[in-house]
């Protein structure tokens, strides 16, 4: 069991959650959602379109993609818009929270800040992050999501921050800030997060970066929870370079009967998405 998973549960059980273990379901979409798929390179959106439809077809769930590939300019999204328990890649936003507010006041991060949030991104510690997040507080932190444009994200009006409310749209812009100069992060920021996104513990390395091919890099955050309604959370954020690419992918899922499902849901679509974009 890794320590991401072991805070977990000793944070649910300690009653933080508690509270907030009846918060509303995403409301049901009128019709079925379909994979929705752009390319510039020939061909290329509709065999992903296929692949991803393939493999999410046959797994229970509510499950939200999306793909952003600067080089073909190619973009997957379903359920774009679909609201989830961020869990832990929530932790990815409070780095990004940190460096932002640290370049408005023209300072580097202490050795304090350094420590906490390499145990958060690497490890995915949930106490180092609760110390981050109360540091920061709320107005930090939706003052980053509008610098963003990160309209969709919802923090918890409770003060957990594993109960902020993501969605796909928001997660691939944020990956879009960390993978490419912008004026919200400096590219010092920029480095740092992928530099922790790429340390992270074998054991969370799971999730998005599967079935990359050999030579494409990958940084990657992951999330895990559990609740009474819907069962497992299981997120999976990650960007990769390498073999004429530079994407970002985001799986986010719940409804999971267990952990170890939603991510091998995440893995079958993050295979499908490799395989078709290294053969493009």
């Amino acid at each position: 069991m890794t320590r991401g998973i072991s805070n977990y549960t000793k944070w649910v059980a300690a009653g933080a959650l508690a509270a907030c273990v009846v918060a509303a379901a995403p409301a049901a979409a009128a019709t079925t959602p379909t994979v929705s798929c752009t390319s510039a390179r020939a061909g290329l959106a509709d065999k992903l379109k296929r692949d991803i439809t393939s493999a999410v077809s046959n797994r229970s769930g509510t499950i939200a993609v999306g793909l952003y590939d600067r080089t073909t300019r190619t973009t997957c999204t379903l359920r774009s818009s679909t609201a989830y328990d961020s869990a832990s890649v929530v932790k990815v936003t409070v780095l990004a929270t940190l460096l932002w507010d640290a370049k408005k006041h023209n300072r580097y991060l202490t050795d304090r800040e350094v420590t906490l949030t390499k145990a958060m991104i690497t490890k995915s510690d949930n106490d180092a992050t609760t110390k981050l997040w109360r540091q920061l507080g709320l107005t930090k932190i939706k003052g980053f999501l509008s610098a963003a444009g990160m309209t969709q994200t919802k923090p918890d009006a409770n003060g957990h921050w594993g109960l902020t409310r993501i969605t796909v749209t928001d997660e691939q812009k944020l990956l879009k800030l960390i993978t490419a100069k912008n004026t919200v992060l400096s590219d010092n920021s920029r480095a740092y997060t992928l530099k922790l996104m790429g340390q992270v513990i074998s054991s969370q390395r799971w999730g998005t970066p599967y079935g990359r091919p050999s030579g494409v890099s990958w940084h990657v955050k992951n999330g895990w929870l559990q609740r009474s309604t819907h069962g497992w959370r299981v997120h999976s954020v990650g960007t990769f370079t390498g073999g004429g690419h530079d994407y970002t992918i985001t799986v986010l899922t719940h409804g999971n009967s267990t952990m170890n499902y939603g991510v091998t849901t995440i893995q079958g679509v993050a295979k499908v998405i490799h395989r078709d974009l290294a053969a493009s």
